[in-house]
């Protein structure tokens, strides 16, 4: 009797080991750009995840961290078959992605699929937090609509009573312009006119052409990347930043002011982060980001893969870093305070930051704070039902 108690208690501690080990490790899957356009985007929100994790000594809630990543190649089209790797294949824990709308919309329904904890570090998709909303779908950044809608009380305060609205012909345009026309024709604006282009289309002339012969009071953009720079610079040329002022997302202006140089000086754009917040959180964020990736600025997609981290990292802690304990971590996640280099925020309840929108000015080669244009703004989650 006592060998057989020997042995049961052995193998029950045994057990208990093997079982404590599987949970020593969280396992993060990267979904992120890392060729093309979008490459330095994905960099920027790995590099701010890895340096959360790294300032709490390597670990998050006492557990280590094991990466695997896969290249989204910004390809909607892939992302099911990139997502299953990563979910199926590598059996990670949590999935962190991704920059492209399109691509997340698929990495969203493989994550409810699969009922593995997604965060989204940039994707602004308003259908993410809207009617694909989930309780383990969760974002770090914005939703288009947010910076849009921030912008319409200062084209107001502005003494503008017409605008007209312009961006490329797809999902990410028509709700950042969607939500400008909200709250600037809520406020007693009116929105003339919705010119767009087809995406990538750069021959903005004709819209220009338009815009000068219907002379509103101004003008609201969603451009980033390259047709960003384009159409700054087309706007400045056709000289009709002297007459009507061009407003725009903060996406307008963040990662284009070098290429834009001159043409962009003085835009008032409107995001959830600006250079230069000047608190202590920020000042310390950018520099520990300077300081270990001097290659890239400590820009707003470092700061929401930074955030990404911190938001998990809250939910591991409420469950001792059991993956397993799902629903008590997501709620954890959910019910989280952040304390962002953007300024602290909590999420709503369909999983999208309520947040400070700052506007800002374009200054050299920076998007200087201004000041909060709208106070810890929550997108309406239309359709979100959970």
């Amino acid at each position: 009797m006592k060998k057989t108690f020997t042995y049961t208690a052995l193998a029950a501690f045994f057990a208990l080991g093997a079982a404590g080990q599987a949970h020593a490790v969280v396992k993060v899957g990267f979904m992120l750009p890392y060729s093309g356009t979008y490459a330095k985007l994905g960099e920027a929100i790995e590099n701010g995840f890895k340096l959360y994790v790294q300032e709490q000594g390597g670990k998050l809630a006492g557990q280590e961290v094991e990466y695997f990543k896969v290249d989204d190649e910004s390809n909607p089209s892939k992302g099911p078959e990139n997502a299953n790797r990563l979910v199926q294949r590598d059996q990670v824990d949590v999935l962190v992605g991704t920059v492209h709308s399109g691509v997340a919309m698929a990495l969203a329904k493989a994550a409810k699929d699969s009922d593995t904890t997604l965060i989204i570090p940039n994707a602004g998709a308003d259908a993410i937090t809207g009617p694909l909303c989930s309780k383990n779908i969760f974002r770090s950044s914005f939703s288009n609509w947010q910076p849009g809608y921030a912008m319409g009380p200062v084209a107001l305060d502005k003494g503008h009573k017409t605008a007209i609205t312009i961006s490329w012909n797809y999902a990410a345009g028509k709700e950042s312009t969607d939500g400008f026309k909200e709250s600037f024709e809520k406020g007693g604006g009116k929105v003339v006119k919705h010119l767009t282009l087809p995406f990538p289309n750069v021959e903005f002339q004709p819209l220009l052409t338009e815009i000068a012969a219907t002379k509103p009071d101004a003008v609201y953009t969603f451009f980033a990347g390259g047709g960003a720079v384009k159409f700054v610079q087309d706007y400045y040329a056709a000289g009709l930043n002297k007459t009507i002022p061009l407003l725009g997302s903060g996406f307008l202006t963040d990662g284009t002011l070098e290429a834009q140089g001159e043409s962009a000086q003085g835009l008032l754009t409107t995001l959830h982060y600006a250079d230069g917040l000047n608190t202590e959180r920020d000042n310390a964020f950018r520099e520990s980001y300077s300081k270990n990736f001097p290659a890239l600025p400590p820009d707003v997609y470092a700061v929401q893969g930074y955030d990404a981290a911190q938001l998990l990292a809250a939910g591991l802690k409420a469950v001792d870093g059991d993956v397993t304990k799902k629903d008590a971590m997501r709620d954890a996640m959910r019910d989280a305070t952040i304390d962002s280099p953007r300024g602290t925020f909590k999420l709503s309840a369909a999983g999208n930051p309520v947040q400070d929108m700052y506007l800002r000015e374009v200054q050299g080669t920076q998007n200087v704070n201004k000041g909060i244009a709208v106070k810890d703004l929550a997108d309406p989650a239309r359709g979100c039902k959970l």
